[in-house]
């Protein structure tokens, strides 16, 4: 994760010289205007506020931005990035689908406590044009389908017990999403200790233990019983 995603600085500087580069100065726009979205909800959130908060004029914030869905859409393609470009180090690094997927919940837990994770997360899809909708939408497919994979390689490598991975990707990804709702900057748990909570706690369900391994066995028993029984 960028060190600049969690650290706080003063945005505005980024304006304060003419020498800055252009990507500083999107990133300084993007990110005080998820300060904003967050503060006043995105609906309520207006181009003026952004250039005031950032003490440049409106037509100068048309420079980097055409207008606020523009840039709601950088903040989640910025925090979306942050979960994406995780994924592939988590591939490579982790061994069982287990340990993949308690991977992506740490990771994608950190990504919920940053301004930017939150406010794409309380956003209102209803307040986006249709090609914003269908871009966020292929954007959380894509995650999905990745958590899906992790779960169902866990599935194939026996580190996770047999279940349907649709079903256990949503609820993993409920109750990481809903993060954004209850966190707080200044709360008592930090967000890598929020992270590591969330994925031993959601892991906790899916891992395969002797029990599972058992109780399948039983099942199976089970079944064959009342198979030869009605045969």
């Amino acid at each position: 994760m960028p060190k600049s995603a969690i650290v706080s600085q003063p945005h505005w500087k980024a304006f304060a010289s003419r020498r800055r580069d252009p990507a500083s100065k999107r990133e300084a726009v993007l990110k005080t205007a998820a300060e904003l979205f967050l503060e006043k909800s995105y609906a309520r959130t207006s181009l003026n506020d952004v250039a005031e908060r950032l003490n440049i004029t409106k037509p100068a914030l048309y420079h980097y931005f055409h207008n606020k869905e523009n840039i709601l859409l950088g903040c989640y393609r910025w925090g979306g990035a942050l979960i994406e470009g995780s994924l592939d180090q988590i591939a490579g690094r982790c061994r069982t689908g287990l340990e993949k997927v308690e991977a992506f919940i740490y990771s994608y837990a950190n990504v919920m406590t940053v301004n930017f994770g939150r406010c794409v997360m309380r956003l209102d899809e209803g307040d986006l044009s249709r090609e914003a909708r269908a871009e966020v939408r292929a954007r959380k497919r894509k995650i999905d389908r990745r958590l899906r994979s992790f779960i169902q390689e866990g599935i194939q490598d026996g580190s996770i017990a047999p279940c349907d991975p649709k079903i256990a990707a949503f609820s993993i990804a409920g109750a990481l999403n809903w993060i954004c709702m209850w966190y707080e900057p200044e709360g008592a748990l930090s967000p890598k200790e929020i992270a590591r909570q969330f994925a031993r706690t959601l892991t906790q369900g899916l891992a395969r233990t002797k029990r599972t391994t058992v109780q399948l066995r039983e099942t199976r028993l089970v079944s064959s019983k009342v198979s030869r029984k009605f045969a």
